[in-house]
């Protein structure tokens, strides 16, 4: 039956659902023209949001505050930054209401994400990117975030950070980062920080090359959960010649493969340039009659595209993590296992 006459058996008016959502096309717009964030300094202010799941210990909120203004920063907390409705950090309203009130404020001079969880696509429908787009600014934050990320980047072109939240670990490789990136403004090399130990080898944050090469691009990605829930909503950005990064937790490789299948299915594997893998913290099979590995899904889904790729990023939950300006130009050597910014982030 055509899909017109199924509607208005249905008593639905043409004007009443999106077609394109029913004759399966794809709803991805262009991305906008890359946008730089301006800088910000020690001595300025920094506002500090939850836009996904609550906070569950009121001590968090004093770690996150006071880790901020060791940094040298001052801290402006969101109006709504300590609510709760159910699992989430107040109503989908009073979250985006946060989001949007710290892109208006003159005063605040970058957002930091309190935390993740659960949430954050949620408020996609309520954040003015109009508003976003007239006053540009660093927003900070990882997980569920990547929804954020994405669809800010989507919609205005922002370049945004895919790195701490104000609750997380704030290390010293992860204090050095930030401020090299953000203070300094420097042309930043990632590169796996490697500690022997008492071993013969070194073990911890080796990396593995999938596909020998060098390319360069625009880097897209973030947690892999979040980002294949975006697919088919305007908030994905177009992956034309990008590299995409991805991690995740806390997920069973049959639901890895499912997701990378939604990623070949929706496009966006055939589109991308280059390919890094940080690392899936929790990631092991249950019970059961056997599993595909990470490896093995890799295998599948990305060795076929023949570009150049990696695994073993410090990108993830993990206490110590690269700071990734979501829709940078970097240049990336899949047999080294690093990536370089190619261009200032920041607005002159």
């Amino acid at each position: 039956m055509d899909k017109r006459i199924f509607l208005k058996t249905l008593g639905l008016g043409l004007g009443s659902l999106p077609l394109v959502s029913f004759m399966g096309e794809n709803t991805n717009e262009p991305n906008a023209k890359t946008l730089l964030p301006k800088a910000f300094q020690k001595g300025d202010t920094v506002g500090l949001i939850s836009p996904s799941a609550a906070t569950a210990e009121r001590i968090q909120f004093q770690f996150a505050q006071e880790a901020l203004e060791a940094l040298g920063l001052h801290v402006k907390l969101g109006d709504n930054l300590k609510n709760r409705r159910g699992h989430l950090a107040g109503t989908d309203n009073e979250r985006a209401a946060d989001l949007n009130g710290m892109f208006s404020d003159k005063e605040v001079k970058a957002i930091i994400c309190i935390r993740g969880g659960s949430g954050a696509a949620r408020i996609l429908p309520l954040i003015d990117f109009s508003l976003i787009k007239k006053n540009p600014k660093p927003l900070i934050g990882y997980s569920d975030i990547t929804a954020l990320h994405n669809a800010i980047h989507a919609k205005t072109g922002l370049i945004t950070f895919h790195g701490p939240n104000g609750s997380g670990s704030w290390n010293s490789f992860n204090v050095k980062q930030f401020e090299d990136m953000f203070f300094k403004q420097e042309q930043i090399l990632f590169e796996n920080e490697q500690i022997k130990g008492d071993d013969l080898v070194i073990k911890q944050n080796r990396i593995q090359t999938i596909t020998s090469g060098k390319v360069s691009g625009k880097i897209l990605g973030g947690n892999l959960t979040v980002l294949t829930a975006l697919s088919g909503t305007p908030y994905l950005p177009d992956f034309k010649n990008s590299i995409l990064f991805l991690e995740d937790v806390g997920e069973e490789p049959y639901k890895l493969d499912r997701m990378f299948s939604t990623l070949k299915l929706n496009g966006t594997l055939n589109k991308i340039k280059g390919f890094i893998f940080g690392q899936c913290s929790d990631c092991n099979p249950s019970g059961g009659y056997g599993s595909l590995t990470l490896d093995d899904i890799l295998d599948d889904y990305i060795l076929p595209l023949g570009i150049p790729a990696y695994k073993g990023a410090m990108i993830g939950h993990l206490p110590k993590q690269f700071i990734i300006p979501v829709g940078a130009e970097v240049e990336m050597d899949a047999d080294r296992g690093i990536f370089t910014l190619q261009k200032t982030i920041f607005q002159k």
